[in-house]
C-alpha cells in the first residue's frame, strides 16, 4: 500500500478518512494547520502516523510533504458559507491558491491520485431538485465560490498534466467528531448540544429549509472508492443519501431521541444559505460505484450516542 497525504486529517472528515486509510494498509501523512482541526482526533493514531503541522498555503512546506505520496485526500479548507460571507480573503487563500499549491506539487511528485473534497454549495439556490452534477453552478458565497474553483483546477490538471483527479461533493455531512462549538458549527451538532444541555435550538428562517444530510461514513466509503476506482478522469459527482429532511424535523427527531420537548428558537436567515438541497447520486454510482450504507436516522442516532460520551 502506498503513502497518503491527507490534508485537513485532523479535523472532522479527515481523521475519519485516516483512520480508513490505516485499517485497510495505508501509510498515511497529515498536514494540518489545527486551526479547526484538532490533535484529539489523531490522539488514539499515536506512532501510526506522520502529523505535519502547517499550512497549505506554505509552498515549500507542501512541497515536502508530498514527496513519496501516492494519493493524495485534500479536506483542508476555510470552511463555512457564514464565516467566507464576513471574511471572503481566507476563503480564497487557503481554498483556491491552497488548492493550487498542492496540485502543483502533486504534479512534480509524480502522485498518482488527487482526490478533493468539494461542497454541494456549488448548485446555489437553484429551484431544481435533485442537483445533478450536469447542472450549472450558481454559487451564492464566497465559500461556494472557492470550492467551485478547487473543482475546475482538479479537472484542468487532469486534462493538461494528466494527474487522475475527482472531485466529491459533499453534502451536509455530520457525525462523531464534529465540533458543536462556536458561531460557524454546523446545524446537526449545535441542535444536539444545545439540546443535550436543555436549551432551545436556534434555526435561522422558518425551519422548513432542507438538506440532504450524509452520515460521515458515506463520506470515508466514497473516499476509499475513488482511491480504488480504475481510471479517474477529473469527474465531479456527489456524495449523500439522496434524501432530504428539514430543520423542523431534525429537532423533532432529536427530541423524540432524547425523551425531551425543546422547541426550536426562531432567528433571521442567513445570507448565503440556500433554500433546499436534494443529491442525484448517478454520476457517484456509475464512476465510483457509490452507494449510501447509513442513512440520517440511524447516523442522527449514532451522532447523538457520541455526543452524550464526549461533550
Amino acid at each position: 500500500m502506498g503513502l497518503c497525504l491527507v490534508t485537513g486529517g485532523a479535523g472532522f472528515i479527515g481523521s475519519h478518512v485516516v483512520d480508513k486509510l490505516l485499517a485497510v494498509g495505508h501509510a498515511v501523512r497529515v498536514l494540518d494547520d489545527l486551526s479547526t482541526g484538532k490533535r484529539a482526533n489523531l490522539a488514539h493514531l499515536a506512532g501510526k502516523i506522520e502529523l505535519v503541522v502547517g499550512s497549505i498555503c506554505d509552498v515549500p512546506l507542501v512541497e515536502r510533504c508530498m514527496q513519496g505520496v501516492e494519493l493524495v485526500f485534500h479536506l483542508a479548507a476555510r470552511a463555512s458559507v457564514p464565516r467566507s460571507v464576513e471574511q471572503p480573503r481566507p476563503a480564497n487563500e487557503i481554498n483556491v491558491t491552497g488548492t493550487l499549491n498542492l496540485l502543483i506539487a502533486a504534479r512534480q511528485a509524480g502522485v498518482r491520485r488527487f482526490i478533493y473534497s468539494a461542497s454541494s454549495s456549488a448548485y446555489g439556490d437553484t429551484p431544481t431538485l435533485p442537483k445533478s452534477v450536469d447542472m450549472r453552478p450558481e454559487p451564492l458565497s464566497p465559500y461556494a465560490v472557492s470550492k467551485l474553483a478547487g473543482e475546475h483546477y482538479c479537472a484542468c490538471w487532469y486534462h493538461v498534466y494528466g494527474l487522475q483527479t475527482i472531485s466529491l461533493r459533499y453534502f451536509n455531512v455530520f457525525g462523531p467528531r464534529q465540533d458543536p462549538k462556536g458561531m460557524y458549527a454546523a446545524v446537526i451538532p449545535a441542535f444536539v448540544s444545545r439540546m443535550l444541555r436543555g436549551q432551545r435550538p436556534v434555526i435561522f428562517g422558518d425551519g422548513e429549509q432542507s438538506r440532504d444530510f450524509c452520515f460521515i461514513e458515506n463520506v470515508v466509503e466514497a473516499n476509499l472508492l475513488a482511491a480504488n476506482a480504475k481510471e479517474l478522469h477529473g469527474e465531479v459527482v456527489n456524495i449523500a443519501c439522496g434524501q432530504r429532511t428539514t430543520l423542523n424535523q431534525i429537532v423533532a427527531e432529536i427530541n423524540q431521541l432524547l425523551g425531551t420537548d425543546l422547541r426550536p428558537e426562531y432567528q433571521p436567515p442567513r445570507p448565503g444559505d440556500v433554500r433546499h438541497s436534494l443529491a442525484d447520486l448517478s454520476a457517484a454510482r456509475e464512476v465510483l460505484g457509490y452507494e449510501p450504507r447509513i442513512l440520517f436516522p440511524e447516523g442522527l442516532r449514532r451522532s447523538i450516542e457520541w455526543y452524550k460520551a464526549n461533550l
